[in-house]
């Protein structure tokens, strides 16, 4: 990725532990990535991974306890002033995992839109907040007197719809969506995908897309980040990832794609990730390293050298 393109957010050496000092639990482990204006930036890992606790601490709904987190250069992790948070509530919003959990089941359409501006914009005209989220809700495909209605009376694929809607009502420039299709039927899934790609070339939007699935993430990504146990395994372009994988994880992840083919999803052979396999040690410690242009791995020194053999170097 070349590095004239404008970095929208940093993390940089990212840490988040839960639990107290006495048994302290790392969720989040040391990880550093960019991402650049405009992008979609893959997330992808098994579940229990970090990968939603990375999205929730960018967004300052989980607390960092090591590292920054920067947003067009300034930081945004840890206390920051008033001005500050309004303004990360603004320029970020969040498309949550669970459309059936994720909208209140006694609020009306028109009031769970709103519930940004209402927060952010206290002094707006009544008119106005309803032309917005009539505007919002039109751009997600859905009619603008959906707004009269509850949650229970919508489809899945509708109610993630609307939850969009939710996102855009506040005209942020970075989106975070945390497994926004794994809860939907694979007919509804292409549909909120088509959907979030449009949005993004008509707004110019930022998206961190987190996922456990590497096909869909390669469908709508640039770039993608494979995550293990808080830590970053790998990070390159996506069709460059798919086409030369080097950690042995996201090589896992890759042979655990279904194949459309019956007999070659029969004979394929899945990798299982055993971590013992890279006997790290205090004189050999595991690194980070670009190893080509936009092409980082994690791995102890005789590891990478294997690595670059791979990439012809």
């Amino acid at each position: 990725m070349p590095e004239t393109r404008e970095k929208l957010l940093e993390v940089r050496d990212l840490k988040v532990t839960f639990g107290n000092r006495r048994h302290p639990f790392t969720a989040v482990d040391g990880v550093s990535f960019d991402i650049y204006k405009g992008e979609t930036f893959g997330l992808v890992g098994e579940s229990g991974s970090g990968k939603t606790t990375i999205g929730r601490a960018i967004i300052r709904v989980n607390p960092v306890s090591g590292g920054q987190v920067i947003y067009k250069g300034q930081v945004i992790s840890g206390k920051v002033s008033r001005e500050l948070d309004r303004q990360v509530i603004h320029d970020i919003q969040m498309i949550f995992q669970d459309p059936m959990a994720s909208l209140n089941e006694r609020a009306k359409v028109d009031y769970i839109v709103s519930e940004g501006l209402y927060a952010l914009h206290a002094g707006l005209p009544e008119e106005e907040r309803r032309e917005k989220v009539a505007a919002a809700l039109e751009s997600v495909g859905l009619l603008p007197e959906f707004a009269s209605r509850f949650p229970h009376e919508f489809s899945g694929g509708q109610r993630q719809r609307i939850g969009i809607a939710r996102a855009l009502v506040m005209e942020p420039e970075f989106i975070i969506a945390d497994e926004p299709i794994s809860a939907l039927d694979v007919s509804i899934r292409a549909q909120v995908l088509n959907l979030m790609s449009a949005l993004q070339k008509d707004r110019g939007l930022t998206y961190l897309f987190i996922a456990h699935d590497l096909s869909v993430v390669r469908f709508i990504s640039d770039r993608i980040g494979v995550i293990y146990k808080g830590k970053l395994m790998e990070l390159s372009g996506s069709e460059k990832l798919f086409a030369h994988p080097l950690h042995p994880y996201t090589r896992s992840l890759l042979s655990a794609i279904p194949m459309p083919d019956p007999i070659g999803e029969r004979n394929k052979k899945l990798l299982v990730y055993d971590p013992s396999v890279h006997q790290y040690s205090e004189t050999d410690p595991p690194l980070w390293e670009e190893l080509e242009p936009g092409h980082f791995v994690r791995g102890s020194r005789r590891e990478l050298d294997q690595y670059r053999k791979v990439l012809g170097q």
